[in-house]
């Protein structure tokens, strides 16, 4: 048996351990005051397209993730937490703006020419601006996807003071690219020209991470990490990490783009082992978590550090994966671009040294635009503007007082569109809007997979959901939702 494998039994067991003496009310840290010390780092590490069952610590049993699963052990796994939107632009402009898709400013994806999405507008009130506000250096590595360069949305005009990786998410979904951003410079990167595969882009925008922390370990920063892990292509080098894959599972070659127009603007690669791949990927993104744990170490502030770890929606199916494969959504229907839980229920684990009990789980219900008014909180200010969520600081500190939503609302400008509210236990599908919609309704506490549609049995409780379905939806010119 292998060390990692030794590891992961003995922080799963860990885990479960800690745990029950959480719910039996004992903690293994005294929990100290937030605001009694001083002002804490805060990392936000977001996966794209990593399934609620994609983490070993929340259920996978094909791969293991050691180092996520020791974040866990040392913190909270969070198992009711919900992505923005159920595709990367959306959602980010969730997380980034504390609105949920029906107010926020951008709600969906949409390309721009040369490259890069539709912007953030410039009086957007964001995270960065958040931190930035409370005297925080502020960094963002990885994919953007909220404005071309140059635009109002460039990180660099939303109060990101650095900035490395993809601008374009299109872009992102190619590892070997041509180019990269650094702030405004375009950095070419010639080792991946004509087709060639030089520099893996997640290796390069890692070593930029770490060097952040290094040089800004003096003074307190906000490091938004938005890896693009395990998104397709199915693309990892092939070192020894991939190869501890190969041969592992039964394998479907896929067949992609390796040449023509689209060739590494947005075209997946051809794969001959797919799961080794997404096996490989998932493992290569677990161990990047490692490295920005121990550098925090390494530099002495990990003890003041929170670290908080999520995906921005569920498993894709893109690039010959098969999330069924690997139970990726878990228990939970659904994938990338849907409404269902599998969709949009995201794994979420928190960790902050002496302030988050440690190996706790928690079941309050939360979504991607809670983590501003959560950080407003945590740095002791009011909000300039008006959001659509609630501090869930008590939850992740294990105080009392915690605020519930009324409901949570969403909605899917693509396969046209879909929306979805959330009130108690009740959940309503509004599907196919703009054609024959249709509507269903589930009951998530006896139906947690949603198989059973009880709408002809609920009637009355399905009215009452339309009703704060349409009141939550705020029409948007540049987001037309219904014909």
């Amino acid at each position: 048996m292998s060390i990692e494998n030794i590891l992961h039994i003995h922080t799963s067991i860990m885990i479960r351990f800690k745990f029950l003496f959480a719910g039996l009310g004992l903690s293994t840290f005294p929990l100290l005051h937030v605001e009694a010390q001083q002002k804490p780092n805060v990392v936000f590490i977001l996966a794209v397209d990593l399934g609620y069952g994609d983490l070993s610590c929340f259920g996978q049993e094909k791969f293991l993730t050691p180092h996520i699963d020791r974040l866990a052990l040392n913190g909270m796994r969070c198992t009711h937490t919900y992505a923005g939107s159920t595709v990367s632009a959306p959602s980010r402009a969730c997380l980034m703006t504390g609105l949920h898709s029906g107010h926020a400013p951008i709600r969906g994806n949409k390309e721009l020419e040369p490259e890069g999405q539709f912007p953030l507008p410039a009086d957007a009130y964001t995270l960065f601006r958040l931190f930035k506000d409370a005297g925080y250096t502020t960094g963002a590595f990885g994919k953007w996807g909220l404005g071309q360069p140059g635009s109002s949305g460039d990180p660099t005009h939303q109060g990101v003071d650095e900035f490395f990786g993809y601008n374009c998410q299109l872009l992102a979904h190619n590892y070997y690219p041509d180019h990269l951003w650094h702030n405004r410079t375009r950095v070419e990167l010639p080792e991946n020209a004509d087709g060639n595969f030089g520099v893996y882009s997640q290796d390069l925008i890692q070593q930029h991470t770490l060097r952040f922390i290094e040089e800004n370990k003096s003074k307190p920063f906000f490091l938004y990490v938005p890896l693009v892990l395990p998104h397709a292509e199915l693309l990892v080098p092939e070192d020894s990490l991939f190869e501890n894959f190969k041969g592992k599972y039964p394998e479907t070659s896929f067949k992609g783009t390796d040449s023509g127009p689209m060739f590494r603007r947005g075209g997946y690669a051809s794969q001959a082992y797919p799961k080794a791949a997404y096996a490989a990927m998932v493992a290569r993104l677990d161990r990047y978590v490692g490295e920005i744990v121990e550098e925090l170490k390494r530099q002495g502030i990990y003890d003041n550090t929170m670290i908080l770890f999520t995906s921005d929606n569920g498993p894709h199916r893109e690039g010959g994966n098969d999330p069924d494969y690997f139970n990726s959504n878990g228990m939970y229907r659904g994938y990338k671009r849907d409404l269902y839980e599998g969709g949009i229920r995201v794994p979420t684990v928190v960790s902050w040294k002496g302030h988050i009990p440690a190996g706790t789980e928690s079941h309050v219900a939360f979504a991607f635009w809670d983590y501003l008014p959560t950080f407003a909180e945590l740095l002791g200010r009011k909000l300039p503007v008006k959001s659509d969520g609630i501090s869930v600081l008590p939850t992740l500190t294990g105080k009392k007082g915690q605020k519930e939503h009324d409901f949570f609302y969403f909605e899917f400008h693509e396969l046209n569109g879909r929306q979805a509210v959330m009130q108690g236990n009740w959940k309503l599908l509004h599907l196919n809007v703009r054609g024959n919609s249709v509507y269903e309704l589930y009951n998530l506490a006896s139906d947690p997979s949603e198989v059973h549609n009880v709408i002809s049995l609920y009637p009355d409780k399905a009215e009452e959901l339309k009703k704060i379905m349409q009141q939550a939806h705020t029409p948007d010119p540049n987001w037309p939702f219904f014909n």
